[in-house]
């Protein structure tokens, strides 16, 4: 059986904080919990985070409804303070995101592998929205 690779699908955001806040905002299991959500309707109840190559994350993300809920975790690749976090998921997908600062704002770009029972734009979609989410969460806090 033949498997193509797809290319890699590309989110990011400018947030108007600091390099440093929007990193610790993002890495910090306390903070995790409070924006790790694609909608209203999910939250991501508890969050680990070993922020170091080699080191394990996982966030549990499920709908408030208890209708159904995941474990989304994996295995950094690479950490370098402020600028690049790149892991490795369960099912093998690598994900990288790029902390660019602009000044007094942080730009976040999440460049991941697609996985394959869902269309690339509905992820898209979803990792998009959870980017917002946590765009709201840091420029509110």
């Amino acid at each position: 059986m033949e498997t193509s690779k797809q290319a890699k699908v590309t989110v990011e955001t400018v947030i108007q904080a600091p390099v440093a806040k929007v990193w610790s905002y993002w890495t910090e299991p306390d903070h995790i919990t409070k924006w790790n959500q694609p909608s209203e309707e999910w939250h991501a109840p508890r969050a680990e985070n070993d922020l170091r190559a080699g080191g394990a994350f996982v966030t549990r993300m499920e709908a408030k409804d208890g209708s159904m809920g995941f474990d989304f975790g994996g295995v950094y690749d690479e950490v370098k303070l402020h600028e690049t976090i790149a892991y490795t998921l369960g099912d093998g997908r690598q994900v990288e995101i790029t902390f660019v600062e602009q000044g007094e704002a942080t730009k976040v770009i999440e460049a991941f592998d697609p996985e394959s029972e869902n269309p690339v734009e509905f992820q898209k979609a979803g990792w998009q929205a959870i980017m917002d989410s946590f765009k709201r969460y840091t420029e509110a806090s």
